[in-house]
């Protein structure tokens, strides 16, 4: 099994951008779909958006659609999430994991992810 872990959370101002990475260890990195999930305080971890092995095919959860985009470097080992025009609900821990089905259901191995803040 590969291991992920994320990095580039901050804090940002609404409508402000912010690019989380997702860096992966083992050979194994470009034979999975990668998807970033969020948990914020007291609520379930959400699918964000996903992507294809061979980063042909994404998929994107309706309340980030046209904000973010989700991209993978498999050279490099790693998927990115670049979140454009954030809104304070965009607000939480972001984890990325291998996905077990296609988009949205991960493997249960997560990182410690990486915190995102927006404040208005």
């Amino acid at each position: 099994q590969v291991q992920l872990v994320e990095s580039g959370g901050g804090l940002v101002w609404a409508g402000g951008s912010l690019r989380v990475s997702c860096a992966g260890t083992g050979r194994s990195f470009s034979w999975y779909d990668i998807g970033w999930f969020r948990q914020a305080p007291g609520k379930e971890r959400e699918f964000v958006a996903g992507i294809k092995l061979n980063g042909g095919t994404t998929e994107y959860s309706d309340s980030v659609k046209g904000r973010f985009t989700i991209s993978r470097d498999n050279a490099k080992k790693s998927v990115y999430l670049q979140m454009n025009n954030l809104k304070p609900e965009d607000a939480a821990v972001y984890y990325c994991a291998t996905l077990r089905i296609w988009p949205r259901v991960p493997h249960n191995f997560w990182g410690q992810g990486t915190q995102v803040t927006v404040s208005s």
